[in-house]
């Protein structure tokens, strides 16, 4: 039963849990480690372990993209990010971990405003697919018109689609909007798209057929979405509730 809880006059919600909100206890039966398998598959991709690097700079080289596939994991490679702006990103992306508080943000976007150069694109997924590991690269919904042919010529096998909040109705006065529907109906290889954090949010998104969700924004140790806006998903709930959609 939802407990909702009176916030103001006017509104109610309910009552969300993070992952530090509970705690998982053994039951009456335990099973043996060698039993249990920690694989998973996505469409007709197989995993040993149940790791999906974030597409970020800060977590995903293609390096890093190699080393995960060849453990068994997948490293998505943010398609945005300095390894698609720069010949070599390695010092910026030095300078970037030296930079202080104060001088951060505006030297960060300094470097981002660098264009996209959609021949690295190709090579950096190149690069990762010559090791022999599953490729995946990852754009915004803004990006994936513009860049989308590209990604799929390179030999992607998974597209992600990675918003703060991706919505599969999203509503624009100034564009036409990507119809993730049909963006993922005529795409011939699977697309794993989001972050969702509701029920209904992720069932809308399953039902344009992707492959795979991406749960929840700003609750990560590495998302500023909280520190800067003020809101996040408590991912217990979220989890909970997107594995209710599926």
């Amino acid at each position: 039963m939802t407990q909702e809880i009176e916030i103001g006059r006017s509104k109610r919600g309910r009552r969300v849990y993070a992952f530090d909100d509970i705690a998982i206890v053994p039951s009456r039966r335990t099973r043996d480690p060698e039993d249990v398998s920690i694989g998973w598959s996505i469409d007709a991709y197989q995993f040993d372990i149940p790791f999906l690097a974030a597409p970020m700079d800060s977590v995903v080289s293609p390096q890093t993209a190699i080393m995960m596939g060849q453990l068994g994991g997948l490293g998505v490679l943010d398609l945005e990010g300095l390894w698609t702006r720069y010949e070599d990103p390695e010092p910026a992306l030095a300078e970037i971990r030296n930079l202080t508080d104060e001088r951060a943000t505006a030297r960060m976007q300094e470097l981002y405003s660098e264009p996209i150069k959609p021949d690295l694109v190709t090579a950096r997924l190149a690069e990762v697919r010559a090791a022999g590991v599953t490729v995946a690269g990852a754009l915004s919904p803004q990006r994936t018109q513009e860049l989308y042919e590209t990604v799929v010529a390179a030999g992607v096998d998974l597209f992600v689609i990675r918003g703060t909040t991706v919505s599969a109705e999203h509503v624009s006065k100034n564009q036409e909007p990507l119809n993730l529907k049909k963006f993922i109906y005529e795409l011939d290889v699977p697309v794993i798209v989001g972050g969702a954090a509701t029920y209904t949010a992720a069932l809308h998104l399953m039902r344009t057929g992707a492959a795979g969700v991406l749960v929840g924004f700003g609750g990560g140790a590495a998302s500023t979405t909280r520190t800067t806006l003020g809101i996040h998903a408590p991912m217990a709930t979220a989890v909970a509730d997107v594995a209710g959609a599926r």
